[in-house]
């Protein structure tokens, strides 16, 4: 039997949540982030049904945005102890099943499994999910790379399907709706005419430095001189890129937690902040708590970041590494305040956020 990587991604999971325990709400615009109010100043969607899509909100879009877009929607507050439970269920769901479970969030998961039917076991997946009233699409690869482009792919599946359930989505590979198959087999077929920001891990930024050295397509990435990517994106990067291009891609499933490299706070803050004594009080605030929590698990942090973000939305962070790693609450806010005098507060100030990172556990 094969080894293959299946990437499940549950669809709409917030809003999911809530369709469980108010049925009523299926079928609707319903848009959850902050307190659930749209007037609720500076705060913005979490996740967006697809009906709330439809009329283009998205996550990340301020809540007075998304009122705007759709005056009819649903809106809902934020319930991560509903989200944490939700998931739980389906990952044991997962684990239920042959093969190892490596978690990534509330909403995702890569299982890697030897099978000779790697539909037929997607299917069965998705049918052990459904029975918690969620939904999810899953993508099959022979690495992590492309199990998690395929899932872009299975939905876009499932919603053709749903759309015109008659009609035969382009490159299904033989997948059931809501699964989509992609490996080294149809890798030039599927992804060679794509956008290289198309692949997991190249954004826009990667993408247009490629761009302006002839390297506009995957099948371009492909093709690229490995020496002349290493000149320009380092000896590191650049062959990382090239083994992107080719569709290359871990195929490691950890089953033990992810531990976290670092932690941060931010906070936008309901009016914008012009004095400087009171931006530091913030951020030393700021610090101090997220160095007590880490403090608190037994954690030492290596390195200080502090972001500020003003009134025009121009963003820029700025960093420290400790002399020593250190668990010194007050020294680690000391250093915050440090990096904070290192900016020029001549405009106001929308958003403050601490990083810290971490020494591995």
């Amino acid at each position: 039997m094969a080894r293959w990587l299946l990437h499940v991604d549950l669809d709409q999971f917030q809003a999911a949540v809530e369709f469980r325990r108010h049925p009523e709400l299926r079928g609707l615009p319903v848009i959850v982030g902050g307190n659930g109010d749209p007037d609720e100043p500076r705060k913005v969607v979490t996740c967006a049904s697809y009906p709330a899509r439809a009329f283009g909100v998205r996550a990340g879009m301020a809540l007075r945005s998304a009122r705007r877009k759709c005056p009819g929607g649903v809106f809902l507050a934020l319930d991560p102890p509903a989200y944490d439970e939700a998931s739980d269920e389906v990952m044991a769901v997962l684990r239920g099943f042959p093969g190892r479970v490596e978690v990534w969030g509330w909403d995702e998961a890569f299982l890697a499994a030897d099978t000779d039917d790697p539909e037929a076991l997607a299917a069965a997946i998705r049918a052990a999910i459904a029975e918690l009233e969620l939904g999810c699409s899953i993508g099959i690869g022979d690495n992590k790379l492309t199990a998690k482009l395929a899932t872009g792919f299975a939905k876009s599946i499932g919603k053709a399907s749903a759309a015109n359930p008659g009609a035969e989505p382009e490159h299904r590979a033989g997948a059931a709706t809501g699964t989509f198959r992609l490996t080294a087999g149809n890798w030039v077929e599927v992804m060679g005419q794509r956008p290289t920001d198309a692949l997991w891990g190249v954004g826009r930024r990667i993408a247009a430095r490629m761009a302006a050295l002839g390297i506009e397509t995957v099948a371009d990435l492909m093709a690229a001189d490995r020496d002349r990517l290493a000149a320009e994106f380092g000896p590191n990067t650049g062959p990382y890129l090239l083994a992107l291009g080719n569709g290359r891609g871990d195929t490691e499933v950890s089953t033990e937690p992810r531990a976290a490299v670092g932690r941060s706070r931010s906070e936008t803050f309901p009016a914008d902040l012009t004095d400087p004594v009171e931006i530091r009080a913030q951020v030393a605030r700021l610090a101090t708590a997220l160095a007590e929590e880490l403090a608190a698990a037994g954690r030492v942090s290596t390195r200080v970041s502090v972001t500020v973000r003003t009134s025009s939305f121009f963003t820029r962070s700025k960093q420290r590494k400790l002399a020593v790693p250190s668990a010194d609450v007050a020294l680690i806010a000391e250093t915050a305040v440090a990096v904070l005098d290192r900016f020029e507060l001549d405009r106001p100030v929308r958003l403050l956020g601490v990083r810290l990172e971490l020494v591995p556990a």
